[in-house]
């Protein structure tokens, strides 16, 4: 079964993360470490599927069809978004229990003096459409 693991940051959680860029170089380096290895780890068990960080929310763009179908763009977020997504990971195991406990892990990466970050993990199974040719 196919997972997306989101990793999720926001106001909420904002003295637990201060922003990444106000980290010192070796926690930020212990960060990313454990980003690569975790990945590492996924690919060696044949679970990794992707996994991509995401830009910062003041780089957002939010696109909605507008009259004629043209592209309509704002920029985000909005002052009313608690939280964003900062990461994501697409995993395929044999198990609900399996992807909880990856999810676990991710959710303990290393933020400011290694102290594990517990991040929120929104966990959502990836469902399967309908063959292209029954549609």
């Amino acid at each position: 079964m196919k997972y997306m693991m989101l990793m999720q940051a926001g106001r909420q959680t904002k003295d637990e993360m201060p922003p990444i860029d106000t980290w010192p170089v070796e926690d930020v380096q212990a960060h990313i470490r454990f980003m690569h290895d975790t990945n590492r780890k996924l690919v060696d068990t044949g679970e990794f599927v992707d996994a991509q960080g995401l830009a910062a929310p003041d780089q957002v763009k939010i696109v909605r069809a507008g009259e004629g179908g043209a592209a309509v763009v704002t920029d985000g977020p909005f002052p009313e978004t608690k939280e964003f997504l900062i990461g994501y990971w697409i995993i395929d195991c044999d198990s609900t229990e399996r992807a909880v406990d990856l999810a676990a892990h991710v959710s303990a990466a290393p933020g400011p003096g290694g102290r594990p970050l517990n991040l929120p993990i929104e966990l959502r199974q990836v469902m399967s459409g309908a063959p292209e040719e029954e549609l």
